[in-house]
């Protein structure tokens, strides 16, 4: 890595699931294409999570930025996150672009899925691209990104 090089110009914020109190039921990003980057990060957090409340978290892949076809990527779901250990707590799935997805087939865009079980719960979650072909990566990010100091 060259030390000379900012985070923000080798990743960049591709989707988001803003922070909401979340009722029992999925919410997702955006599908976002990963042409442009090598490795493909999901970052999952925990506020307070409600009474026995639960939150599964995966990533699926689609062959366009419509849905197309959409479905899991294999290997790439977290262990569920229940109220009794979960409340402010982070996960991550990490996927290699060229390996996890079913390029074959034309599957080349992504997005962040989240279940909510039970009651509503504090969640936020982002797609990050790590490991740009082009730089800067802060080239790709979303329009809600809107300062870099």
């Amino acid at each position: 890595m060259n030390a000379n090089m900012k985070y923000t110009e080798s990743v960049s914020v591709l989707a988001t699931i803003d922070p909401v109190s979340q009722g029992a039921g999925t919410v997702t990003t955006g599908w976002v294409p990963v042409a442009n980057f090598h490795r493909i990060c999901a970052e999952i957090q925990t506020g307070i999570m409600g009474a026995a409340a639960t939150l599964d978290a995966k990533v699926q892949q689609a062959q366009d930025g419509s849905g197309t076809g959409a479905k899991d990527v294999p290997n790439k779901a977290i262990t569920q996150i229940v109220k009794a250990s979960g409340d402010n707590k982070q996960a991550y799935i990490e996927l290699v672009a060229d390996n996890d997805l079913d390029g074959t087939n034309g599957f080349g865009y992504v997005r962040l899925s989240m279940t909510v079980g039970t009651a509503a719960s504090l969640i936020a979650g982002k797609v990050i691209g790590v490991a740009p072909r082009f730089l800067p990566a802060s080239s790709f990010n979303q329009a809600g990104v809107v300062q870099t100091v």
